[in-house]
């Protein structure tokens, strides 16, 4: 069996917010890849990789992924956060590349066979008015995206009005604000429900439709929300709840039959075990790579499945098309899946991982190549990265309420 023989990171994308794991070994030419992208704690997840975790498995058997996964987990002593998570996540997947190419079989084959011809992926809508989205949902059922995702302008969008007539208190406007408006739950409450209405009017029944929320309710207007959508048939209501409040999903079950994706946030199964197990939530919407890769995902699926929870991976635009093949593998032998977000990227990123998973009319396809299938060209990568874009700090958007207290995102 091969030994490990170095575990190193790579930064790319322009910005730098992809980080690629590379495991190599003693055998010639045989490595694996994974993705630790975070694209708030890219450092911190490096050096997770390269002064911890990384150091403790070389010379061990590449073989031995679920011991190295179990090990790793508990040899800061501290474990279930992101960036242990992310960490964790990316020599994962690079350790199951390696499993299949030393096979020479997919990784899905490995993981139980393919229960499905390709993987169905929902798209994501937007418009600054209902004319304009309506168009967008229009050209992404037209290019066969099975599940469109709607929203109105940015995350919150319905619920922003502008500060002046907002009656604001003194001193309000000088919180830090990314937003130019100020979020009011109650206007969501109006728009978000008109938004739906006005979309099944257009478009009738057939349109499979979702919403984001991404938590920017209070709960008790979460609730609401979630009851006021019931009447236009939602594939499913997203974060609807930041994870500080999940126990609400108890009421929303009690109130209505609006279906419930959450997880996004998820890294401790001590989040989402009980929303499964009481089953209160139908989509289980973790990142791959923030739960502990593919060897957490695969056992969060099985238990889903236990208790009629489907899984839909979270994706996005920060996502990185190694994350976004390994989730294709899971969706591949998960009986139940339901759907996978989208990601989008250019000809460029896209030249930097040959074999990537190619996405056709809303369906993402594996190739037959072993392992995950895809590649890392390092060159590439290494031109792609503007070194002084990437050194500077991000941060989730900072929206605020009239009086400037700060929105979950």
């Amino acid at each position: 069996m091969a030994k490990i023989t170095r575990v190193r990171t790579i930064r790319t994308r322009r910005n730098g917010g992809w980080i690629i794991v590379k495991v190599e070994t003693d055998q010639p030419g045989l490595y694996g890849i994974g993705s630790a992208s975070d694209w708030y704690q890219g450092d911190a997840v490096v050096a997770a990789i390269e002064q911890s975790l990384g150091p403790r498995l070389v010379g061990r058997d590449a073989s031995a992924i679920e011991d190295h996964w179990q090990s790793g987990y508990t040899c800061g002593y501290w474990r279930n956060g992101s960036i242990l998570n992310t960490a964790l996540g990316g020599i994962d997947m690079a350790l199951w590349d390696i499993k299949g190419k030393e096979a020479g079989m997919p990784v899905y084959q490995l993981l139980g066979g393919g229960s499905r011809a390709a993987v169905p992926c929902y798209a994501h809508a937007g418009g600054n008015t209902l004319e304009a989205l309506e168009e967008d949902i229009r050209r992404y059922v037209a290019d066969g995206y099975p599940v469109i995702r709607c929203q109105l302008g940015p995350y919150g969008g319905g619920g922003f009005i502008p500060a002046e007539r907002a009656g604001r208190p003194d001193g309000a406007g000088a919180f830090p604000s990314s937003s130019p408006g100020v979020f009011d739950d109650e206007s969501y409450l109006e728009n978000v429900p008109r938004m739906f209405a006005y979309l099944r009017d257009r478009l009738g029944f057939g349109v499979k439709l979702t919403h984001d929320v991404h938590e920017h309710l209070r709960p008790h207007n979460a609730v609401t929300l979630a009851k006021l959508l019931e009447p236009y048939r939602l594939y499913f209501l997203e974060d609807n709840l930041s994870p500080e409040q999940v126990a609400y999903y108890r009421q929303i079950r009690q109130q209505c039959v609006t279906p419930q994706a959450m997880g996004e946030l998820f890294v401790n199964p001590h989040e989402w075990l009980p929303l499964v197990q009481e089953r209160l939530i139908d989509y289980i919407r973790c990142r791959v790579s923030k739960i502990g890769g593919i060897s957490a995902a695969m056992k969060i699926a099985h238990v889903c499945e236990m208790y009629g929870v489907q899984t839909a991976w979270q994706e996005g635009g920060d996502n990185d098309p190694v994350n976004q093949a390994a989730a294709m593998h899971v969706d591949m032998t998960s009986w139940n899946f339901g759907i996978q977000e989208e990601n989008h990227f250019t000809d460029e990123e896209l030249e930097i991982f040959p074999g990537h998973a190619r996405l056709e009319r809303g369906h993402l396809y594996p190739n037959a190549s072993p392992g995950l299938g895809i590649d890392f060209d390092e060159e590439k990568a290494t031109r792609m990265l503007d070194r002084d874009l990437s050194r500077k700090p991000r941060h989730m958007a900072e929206d605020r309420r009239a009086d400037g207290t700060a929105v979950r995102p």
